[in-house]
């Protein structure tokens, strides 16, 4: 298969950027898209010219590194498919043009050319995603009795791998998605109970901090999510949210 790709190319975070024209020639039907630019790649550096900077690691559709923007949309347009690298070339028409971008969002710096620096999802895990257990001393999970219901509401929130795709589809760049799925899944279960308004509280003044967006119920996260987690999380995070800012506040002014 051959395509005709316009891809996003930017030295570093203050540099200017622009689009730039390559030909992908010879690409295997089932090549994956990282594996399609790697092929690309390969030619570049054969002419001696430099490769595509793009971000990648496990290549398996659970780390969340392959943070591309294809036609427009974050890890492509075919839904169910999952993330970037688990797109294949078999999706596209033979001479089809493709544009390539990296995720756009003020709270994601480029790096270059396609790739960007998403530590802000990580600062706002490093603030409340994470329960105070200490190491070696939890007690069973078997001995904890969670009602299938809540167990699989949790679970749902759990597959969250924090690609964020989420953030890069909202016209607000707003990443409540992805903060409201990690707390939840949290929140939900017995071992996350004790610290849920500190949890709440922490990862959402982050997130603000961070410079994201809010959310205006555009639904476009939940429409490009890889892990299909619903918006309906979302709903959850404002409530708990709403409800420690008032304990919050009754505890300060008892």
């Amino acid at each position: 298969m051959n395509f005709h790709l316009k891809v996003w190319r930017q030295n570093g975070t203050s540099g200017t950027g622009k689009l730039v024209d390559y030909e992908a020639r010879n690409i295997p039907s089932e090549a994956s898209f990282l594996e399609m630019l790697d092929i690309v790649n390969e030619d570049l550096v054969s002419k001696g010219e430099e490769p595509i900077a793009f971000d990648h690691d496990c290549r398996e559709g659970i780390c969340g590194m392959c943070s591309l923007t294809i036609n427009g949309v974050p890890h492509g347009k075919d839904r169910g498919v999952g993330t970037t690298c688990q797109l294949y070339m078999r999706k596209f028409k033979d001479g089809e043009t493709i544009t390539i971008e990296p995720f756009r969002a003020g709270a994601f710096p480029l790096q270059k050319d396609l790739a960007v620096n998403r530590g802000a999802l990580d600062r706002i895990i490093q603030a409340g995603g994470f329960i105070s257990e200490r190491s070696g001393s939890a007690p069973d999970a078997n001995a904890l009795p969670i009602p299938k219901p809540i167990a699989d509401t949790a679970m749902d929130a759990a597959a969250c791998i924090g690609c964020g795709a989420c953030v890069a589809a909202c016209p607000n760049s707003s990443a409540m998605l992805f903060v409201s799925a990690k707390a939840a899944h949290l929140n939900l279960l017995p071992q996350g109970k004790p610290e849920k308004d500190r949890r709440v509280l922490g990862m959402v003044r982050q997130m603000d901090a961070e410079g994201f967006g809010n959310c205006s119920n555009y639904y476009e996260c939940e429409a490009v999510c890889p892990a299909h987690i619903p918006a309906s999380f979302i709903a959850m995070l404002n409530r708990d949210y709403t409800a420690a800012s008032i304990r919050e506040t009754t505890s300060a002014t008892a």
